[in-house]
């Protein structure tokens, strides 16, 4: 069953809950800091492992201590789903582990 693009209220309602998050150029968008380029490098490598667990995948941007984050789903022709705001969810929750502000 293919995934089904939500809405553009839905999206509103969901943005709320994401702090930090916003939708440019029709993708998901977060940026973070972090104290250095290893824990920038660290919480790459974190959310590679959870892309894979929930196998949906966004583009990730390494800084020296930034990580960039863009996501939408390829599957509902590029709009955003709920499989873009579980990952943001995700992202949000190990991102502290990894001092990310």
């Amino acid at each position: 069953m293919p995934t089904q693009p939500l809405s553009q209220k839905e999206i509103e309602d969901r943005l709320r809950e994401l702090p930090g998050w916003s939708v440019e150029d029709a993708r998901l968008v977060r940026s973070y800091r972090l104290p250095d380029h290893f824990a920038a490098t660290a919480l790459v490598v974190h959310v590679a492992q959870v892309q894979q667990e929930l196998n949906h995948h966004s583009d990730l941007t390494l800084g020296y201590d930034s990580v960039a984050l863009a996501v939408h789903t390829h599957s509902a022709g590029g709009a955003l789903t709920e499989k873009d705001f579980a990952l943001a969810e995700r992202v949000e929750a190990i991102a502290p582990g990894h001092g990310a502000h």
